[in-house]
């Protein structure tokens, strides 16, 4: 189950390989995946900001365990106070200091994710598949440039979905545990709701929608939701294409985001 570092990618991701479970698609014990993905918005400020994100993630199947390791390069134009994978944090003093401010642009190493999740064996297809993911943020990324709060964090997800004749219903229940930043000081823990549909166009295509809801990440931000409508492609077994888009509906979110994630199992 490929977790990329972008939040809505990870709704998408998630759906990509519990569907392809519940299809009985024959298990491959490695998956390594890149992809590419730019959003930009203005989050309650003057200007824009723009950020754009390469990951790279391998997974490896053990039993009924996945384990995975991701990790990206990414570049941010704006103000600082849009953090990858939370969206605006809503710092006071970029409010404050409104007429001070100016947009910078700055690249490296985002944070580094290991996780680990459980797929619940099942024995049916009209059963309930079920995964129960845990998750670990290290803090490689540099929060001076805006990267990452430079703490480690914590998450729980559960994910759920059915077969309902040739369409799979899917949903994510989570929480993140975020470390105490000393240059971040507002961030919260908070809890995640995702839910979606996949259709098949052909033995080939597919399509589906995602909507993601976000509590606050911080205490000075608000919640985010956003709608993921995407198109995957699979040429042969072991590769898969994703093309997907998304906007967002709170001052939090992004305006808009585009992206598109390559995968190959072996």
């Amino acid at each position: 189950m490929l977790r990329f570092v972008i939040a809505i990618p990870v709704a998408a991701a998630v759906f990509h390989s519990s569907a392809s479970s519940a299809q009985n698609v024959p298990a491959l014990p490695n998956n390594v995946a890149t992809g590419a993905y730019f959003s930009t918005g203005d989050y309650g400020l003057p200007d824009d900001t723009s950020i754009y994100f390469i990951p790279l993630s391998y997974e490896r199947s053990v039993g009924n365990w996945n384990l995975q390791v991701s990790a990206a390069h990414l570049q941010i134009s704006g103000y600082g106070n849009v953090l990858v994978n939370v969206g605006g944090v809503g710092r006071t003093e970029f409010v404050e200091l409104e007429q001070d401010l100016q947009t910078t642009r700055t690249r490296g190493v985002g944070d580094t994710l290991l996780s680990a999740t459980y797929q619940w064996p099942t024995y049916s297809e009209n059963a309930v598949f079920m995964d129960l993911g845990f998750e670990v943020k290290l803090p490689t990324a540099d929060e001076y440039a805006g990267h990452g709060t430079g703490e480690v964090d914590y998450g729980v997800q559960l994910d759920v979905y059915k077969l309902l004749g040739t369409t799979t219903l899917f949903g994510t229940l989570g929480y993140k545990f975020r470390g105490q930043s000393t240059l971040f000081d507002q961030m919260s823990d908070s809890g995640l709701v995702s839910l979606g549909f996949s259709q098949p166009l052909s033995e080939r295509w597919s399509y589906g929608v995602i909507y993601d809801f976000r509590e606050a990440a911080s205490t000075s931000s608000g919640e985010t939701h956003e709608i993921l409508p995407y198109l995957s492609w699979s040429p042969v077994p072991a590769w898969s294409v994703m093309f997907y888009t998304a906007k967002g509906f709170t001052q939090d979110s992004p305006d808009i985001a585009v992206g598109a994630q390559l995968g190959y199992r072996w």
